[in-house]
């Protein structure tokens, strides 16, 4: 009998019905059904049944040797080497099932309690997919056992084999037999409980914590106090904390007198009420308290389960309670439950099978099953049961722990009823804080029924699982390469326009490369140590979003712009994520974000997210770069008036392409963006630079004393001005000095911009003086060095070159620009209002050259007239540090 017979489908060969290891020797079926066996195996056929997608039968195996038989590893369609398949490998006593995939090596996999030896396969035949199945039902004086059967001469055991068409890949075909047919073990499943609104909370929750009484993190026995809330801020801080915490007063102290589970709670400190207040504390920040079940107690001091379960809830508020040793709930004790409050779970010891599935809602994968396979198959059965992988902290690092339910998309119950709280508990715990954000904020993804295990991979040894929606697809990557992973991992479809790739574990934005009609994704894994291969710390994890382009992002300066049409909330974090660090929270509008306001002096990553309440929509990397100086200073606008403008040009509206030049950039300046098209506003600025004799009239007005007065006003003799030199610009004066007498005066100072239009006459000319703008000429000219082409057309009738020596303001009315400013070039350095800061260093922009040029190096700072779109930075370190021989300001009012 084979699958050409069934389907009555054309092969090119026979493929056998299936296979079975009779003392450990695989033997196909048609070996078996032949009518005079040699290997002591007799199979008969009965009980079929075929309907348009399906076959079904039972397969009797009968021992006609004379000999004791082992029968093993039933692998429907003989699991050859070019199909997927599932069967026992090893001798391990709780978990032999490994899934074999062509080109890979075996994955070991968690099948459900009740279906250890089950027997699966898939094959591809004319663009049709068929999923086998077989199940273990009946051995007649056979001794089962969990992999195998032990069969004496003349017994028999009994299998059932399901086979069913399918459509797609081979996952497709896990997906019948798991998700739609529950393993054949219901016609049925009632999602009522499911369905519930008030139990759906525990499909969102991923990290829990089991404690016992006694422990110090629930309760310190020498300072006679509740410790738990600590426990439970430490743990917001490490991961984010607990959806649940829970605690166990009974096991295994329950018999030592007559006092029943019930009565262990009611004599803890502070009665039933004081736990009450420690359930509705945690309630109040966010973790559910839950208690204890042992269903065993029948010798203590009798009282009716039901009841005392229900009661117990009731007076300590309870959100869930633990069953100790069921595998499974009941209709009466989830009635026991609601007959109290709504919203409490059963939280069951052992993982629900199928036929269970329906009357729980949540439960374990136990931690009896050490080194916990890498694929856990009952995730995809039901993909909303809330599975929890237990974990202790107890015997060594468990890295691996969090790593496979982080890939397998469920949570993890962290059991700490062993004593022992090692030292590497909290980089770990931060590790799993790394997973909990991903999983929690990726909620919708993780309970999906279109999760899809195990997509194939470029290379073995790193696994990828999927998880759709119609709002995003999340890929979690979990890798046993040791020396890490960087290069194009898996296949994904081409982007959609509006639709990007982000690695949300390393948080970087991703692009696809393209091979021929294909597109593959780069993916980033860490690396470990290999002396960690084979233990519970080995493995690296790692995740790809492929997300709706939502949010609309760009850093101008220092300014993050920052936008989306629609979510609930934009967080904007200082490096990855991370919990113990707050993001800077907006609104879903236009934002615009100072980056120096808000985060000072970080440089490199922000991390911009979009969410809808805790759900991830869209993810955006914005990189500051390293040493870029931004801008930090304001200019706020000052309303000119009568008494003001003596002595001001009014400067129209308008705009200009605006050019930077500067000289050594051994600190950079701030380059980005130029040229570029600036508008202004018409404003008034000052004919000449402010005065000394201008500036002694603040001084006298106001008696101004600077907080620094080192070097302030140092050209002045015992504070007075030099006779003759009263209109001479105004030196030896610090930034907030200018401001000062700006502020005194109804003024403020220029912005960069502002100087620099007013100064080119609004058309971007190199000189105050120019016919124009010099079109012919070229920025790039302008070094370290003044060459020939530099002072080209200066004079001494517009403008002093730089003979060491400063002017009166007015000297050189030759030298106005056409709207009648004087002294832009060659007087004083002339301080705009712009302040950059690049990280490391505070920068003023000063503008206009000098009077003074020294020669001898090129070293110095090159002084002399500039150019009207030269800059040059005064470093800041002090007031007194920063007032300047050569530098002087003038001021600007607004229309």
């Amino acid at each position: 009998m084979n699958i050409r017979e069934i389907f009555e489908i054309p092969l090119e060969s026979s493929i056998p019905l299936f296979a079975v290891s009779i003392n450990g020797e695989k033997i196909p079926s048609s070996d078996i059904f032949k009518n005079i066996p040699k290997n002591g195996i007799k199979a008969f056929l009965d009980s079929t049944s075929t309907t348009n997608e399906s076959w079904t039968c039972r397969i009797i195996l009968k021992n006609i040797s004379n000999d004791t038989l082992t029968l093993s590893n039933f692998i429907p369609f003989g699991g050859m080497d070019n199909h997927v398949y599932i069967t026992g490998k090893g001798n391990h006593p709780l978990s032999r099932a490994h899934l074999f995939r062509p080109g890979y090596t075996p994955v070991n996999v968690i099948l459900p309690d009740n279906a250890w030896e089950l027997g699966y396969a898939s094959l591809q035949i004319s663009n049709k997919g068929f999923a086998g199945l077989a199940r273990r039902k009946y051995w007649n004086k056979g001794i089962r056992r969990r992999f195998e059967t032990i069969l004496p001469p003349d017994n028999e055991v009994i299998y059932k084999l399901y086979i069913n068409s399918f459509d797609g890949n081979w996952q497709d075909g896990l997906k019948t037999v798991f998700q739609k047919k529950y393993l054949y073990d219901l016609d049925y499943f009632d999602n009522s409980l499911y369905e519930r609104e008030d139990l759906k909370w525990i499909s969102k929750a991923y990290a829990m914590h089991l404690l016992m009484a006694w422990d110090k993190d629930f309760y310190d026995q020498k300072e006679d106090k509740f410790t738990v809330h600590n426990f439970a801020k430490r743990n917001k801080l490490w991961f984010g904390g607990d959806e649940v915490i829970g605690i166990w007063p009974t096991w295994p102290t329950l018999g030592l007198d007559q006092r029943n589970q019930w009565d262990l709670f009611r004599d803890l400190p502070g009665g039933l009420d004081q736990l009450a207040a420690i359930s509705d504390s945690l309630n109040f920040g966010g973790t559910k308290f839950f208690i204890s079940y042992n269903p065993w107690d029948e010798s203590t001091r009798l009282e009716d389960h039901l009841k005392g379960m229900s009661e117990l809830i009731k007076n300590t508020h309870a959100d869930g309670v633990v069953l100790d040793t069921k595998g499974s709930s009941s209709r009466e004790l989830q009635e026991a439950a609601d007959s109290v409050s709504d919203g409490v779970i059963m939280y069951s010891e052992g993982m629900a099978v199928p036929k269970d599935m329906p009357g729980i809602v949540s439960g374990r994968v136990h931690n009896a099953l050490y080194y916990p396979p890498l694929l856990n198959l009952n995730k995809l059965i039901k993909p909303d049961f809330a599975i929890f992988r237990v974990a202790e902290l107890a015997y060594e690092r468990i890295r691996r722990e969090y790593a496979i339910s982080f890939f397998n998309g469920y949570g993890t119950e962290l059991n700490l009823f062993r004593p022992g709280r090692p030292e590497w508990i909290e980089e770990d715990y931060r590790f799993f804080g790394k997973t909990l954000r991903i999983l929690r904020e990726n909620h919708s993804n993780f309970i999906s029924y279109d999760f899809t295990p195990l997509i194939p991979t470029q290379i073995d040894s790193v696994y990828v699982n999927k998880w759709p929606t119609d709002s995003k697809t999340i890929y979690t990557i979990f890798s046993l390469l040791p020396e890490g992973f960087s290069d194009e991992l898996f296949e994904v479809e081409k982007p959609k326009e509006g639709w990007h790739y982000v690695d949300i574990w390393n948080h970087e934005l991703l692009e696809t490369k393209e091979e021929g009609a294909k597109y593959f994704i780069h993916s980033e894994i860490e690396g470990f140590h290999k002396k960690w291969l084979g233990t519970n710390n080995e493995g690296a994890v790692g995740s790809i979003a492929y997300l709706p382009v939502l949010l609309k992002v760009n850093l101008v300066g220092n300014k993050l712009l920052v936008n989306a049409d629609f979510g609930t909330e934009i967080r904007i974090w200082k490096g990855n994520p991370s919990y113990g660090e707050d993001p800077l929270v907006k609104p879903v509008a236009q934002n615009e974000i100072d980056i120096f306001e808000h985060f000072e002096r970080f440089e490199g990553k922000l991390v911009v997210q979009l969410f809808d309440n805790e759900e991830l929509l869209d993810e955006q990397i914005i990189r500051t770069g390293y040493g870029i100086p931004r801008l930090v200073s304001n200019s706020n606008k000052i309303k000119a008036s009568e008494k003001s403008t003596k002595g001001m040009v009014k400067i129209p509206a308008g705009s200009f392409e605006m050019q930077v030049s500067q000289g050594d950039q051994f600190i950079p300046y701030p380059t980005f963006g130029y040229p570029k098209r600036v508008e202004i506003e018409g404003f008034y600025i000052d004919k000449h630079p402010v005065t000394n004799a201008q500036f002694q009239e603040f001084i006298k007005m106001t008696n101004y004393i600077p907080q620094d007065q080192h070097r302030f006003l140092a050209h002045w003799e015992n504070g007075k001005i030099p006779k003759g030199k009263e209109n001479h610009p105004v030196v030896n004066v610090s930034y907030e000095d200018a401001l000062a007498f700006a502020k005194w005066v109804g003024k403020r100072l220029p912005t960069e911009e502002e100087w620099q239009y007013a100064a080119s006459s609004g058309d971007g000319r190199d000189w105050p003086w120019d016919k124009g703008l010099q079109v012919n000429k070229r920025i790039e000219y302008v070094t370290n060095t003044l060459t020939v082409e530099h002072l080209d057309g200066l004079d001494t009738g517009k403008v002093n070159i730089g003979n060491g020596i400063l002017d009166p303001v007015g000297t050189f009315p030759n030298g106005a620009n056409p709207w009648g400013l004087e002294d832009l070039v060659g007087s004083v350095w002339q301080m705009t209002n712009d302040i950059y800061d690049n990280g490391t260093n505070r920068m003023i922009i000063l503008k206009g050259g000098s009077y003074y040029k020294p020669s001898s190096s090129w070293w110095y700072v090159q002084g002399g007239p500039r150019e009207t779109h030269y800059r040059q930075v005064l470093l800041r370190v002090s007031g007194g540090f920063e007032r300047n021989e050569t530098v002087g300001f003038r001021c600007v009012a607004d229309l």
